[in-house]
């Protein structure tokens, strides 16, 4: 195909793809949220979160620094105390993450009375109630 028009976007080698990869996975919108504020230590983003472990926003943020959405910020205190801000890259993402908040907030329930509509009845066994 060569020079036949504009590539399709969502090619496997296209930067768009990665985007999108990158904010599928369920924790990263909400931790680059937790982040929109300002630095924020580790502790406070598992509050702030909540459902999310220790070790699972651990693994959320290392991913995020290597991408280069987030700094990881250590000072030479006792105790030690480490924040994370996001970078000028990974505030760009911070208006597509309220944009796509919004829609699901006026297509929640939409989404959610789908997924019902075409959802399969439990089949009866000797498990059911």
């Amino acid at each position: 195909m060569s020079g036949s028009g504009p590539r399709d976007p969502l090619l496997a080698d296209c930067p768009a793809r990665l985007a999108v990869e990158l904010i599928a996975d369920k924790w990263t919108v909400v931790v680059l949220s937790g982040l929109s504020k300002g630095p924020v230590r580790h502790g406070e983003l598992v509050e702030l979160i909540g459902g999310i472990s220790r070790k699972v926003l651990t693994q959320t943020l290392r991913r995020l620094q290597g991408h280069g959405l987030i700094r990881r910020q250590a000072y030479a205190e006792a105790p030690p105390r480490v924040e994370y801000e996001l970078t000028p890259l990974g505030t760009t993402l911070i208006e597509p993450i309220h944009v796509l908040t919004e829609w699901a907030r006026a297509n929640g329930d939409a989404v959610l009375d789908a997924l019902d509509a075409h959802s399969e009845p439990v089949p009866e066994g000797p498990w059911s109630p």
